[in-house]
């Protein structure tokens, strides 16, 4: 009997140290590693969310970057003298051609405004046979206070009248269509 005890005793004691083993091995591993152990067999798609300690993925999946197209800046966010000389001065030369009417001279200059005399950029435009203008931006900036001065050929502005003040969003069509109405206005375009 004694010999069954001893059998019983070296079995127990196997058991017993298996387990302990098992349970120790249990214990070094951490509990991230668990996790993402936990989360790779059971499918988890917060795995991907989990911080990873310095552990090697098994599946290595290519990094997708998904870049946005950038968008164009609009026309009147460019630079001042940009959206003059390259938009705005070839989209009303355009606009006042289709009128039947031709253009002598336009230009962008940094020089005295009509009438006032300070120094401003101002749209100096010729329309041959029918009117001058002069356009003023008080700055570099199209959102600037304006002027404009209007005068017959061969004569100087008599006046300077104040150009879309009310206007919260400065537009290159809102510039161009304000214009040929002023011009259309004082039936130097057109007729009323």
């Amino acid at each position: 009997m004694e010999e069954n005890l001893d059998i019983n005793n070296k079995t127990n004691k196997e058991i017993s140290d298996n387990i302990t083993k098992s349970n120790s091995e249990e214990i070094n591993e951490t509990r991230s590693e668990k996790d993402i152990k936990k989360n790779r067999n059971n499918g988890d798609s917060q795995s991907n969310s989990a911080p990873k300690l310095g552990i090697k993925d098994e599946i290595n999946t290519p990094v997708k970057t998904i870049t946005k197209p950038q968008k164009e800046l609009p026309i009147e966010k460019k630079p001042f003298q940009e959206f003059i000389n390259i938009h705005l001065i070839p989209a009303l030369t355009e606009e006042i051609n289709q009128r039947g009417l031709e253009i002598n001279n336009i230009n962008l200059t940094n020089t005295n405004r009509p009438i006032a005399g300070d120094i401003c950029w101002v749209i100096n435009c010729e329309i041959k046979d029918t009117c001058n203008f002069w356009l003023s931006f008080e700055k570099d900036d199209i959102s600037s206070l304006k002027s404009i001065s209007l005068s017959k050929p061969n004569q100087k502005p008599s006046i300077i009248e104040s150009f879309l003040i009310d206007e919260k969003r400065i537009t290159l069509k809102l510039i161009i269509s304000r214009l040929l109405q002023r011009l259309n206005g004082q039936k130097l375009i057109g007729v009323n």
